[in-house]
């Protein structure tokens, strides 16, 4: 059954080892930040390093794995039609309104929605790990700045992830402006056999 996640908010759920999950851009250029954690033992989780540094690319698509800080296989991306995502950037947080936007008053923010969905899990605010951006466009120049630009999905593009473990996923609908094109969209999600 597919499930959507309203614009600038978020989601958490059980995956078991060996099911898919589908992840979809109804409408395109719209950011969802992903984590997952080892459902057993929640001190695993995502980790930019490792998937980095084990898949040696930052540019993690159609068959690359997203690794644990155990340097453990957590989810395999089996489709992407989009084939642009980031692995570089944290989640955006009241700080980023703050010092990337100068926006001292509330937004919501991925952090906050990866968090607070996160709760009945038993994870706190300080375990949200660095997310694996689906859909973000981070180009990188020659001298090493990043950009944060549109995303270059669009409606219907999509992604599947299989999972090698038993997991925790947190899932958003990005709430960052300059992320998803300075407007706000839901993003869709399945759990397939």
């Amino acid at each position: 059954m597919i499930q959507t996640i309203p614009p600038q908010s978020g989601v958490a759920f059980k995956l078991a080892a060996g099911q898919k999950l589908k992840i979809s851009d109804p409408k395109g250029e719209q950011v969802s930040d992903l984590v997952a954690f080892n459902a057993h033992d929640i001190r695993e989780k995502i980790s930019s390093g490792k998937t980095l540094d084990y898949e040696s690319t930052i540019f993690i698509t159609k068959g690359n794995f997203l690794w644990s800080n155990r340097s453990q296989k957590m989810l395999k991306i089996l489709e992407d039609t989009n084939g642009l995502n980031d692995f570089l950037l944290a989640p955006c947080s009241p700080e980023t309104f703050k010092i990337i936007y100068d926006n001292h008053d509330y937004h919501p923010s991925c952090f906050e929605n990866l968090h607070t969905n996160l709760v009945p899990f038993g994870i706190t605010p300080d375990e949200i790990p660095n997310a694996f951006n689906v859909f973000m466009n981070v180009p990188v120049a020659p001298d090493g700045k990043l950009s944060v630009l549109a995303p270059t999905s669009k409606a219907g593009d999509f992604m599947i992830l299989e999972a090698m473990m038993d997991l925790i996923i947190g899932m958003t609908a990005c709430s960052a402006e300059q992320s998803n094109n300075y407007s706000f969209k839901p993003i869709e999600w399945e759990i397939l056999a």
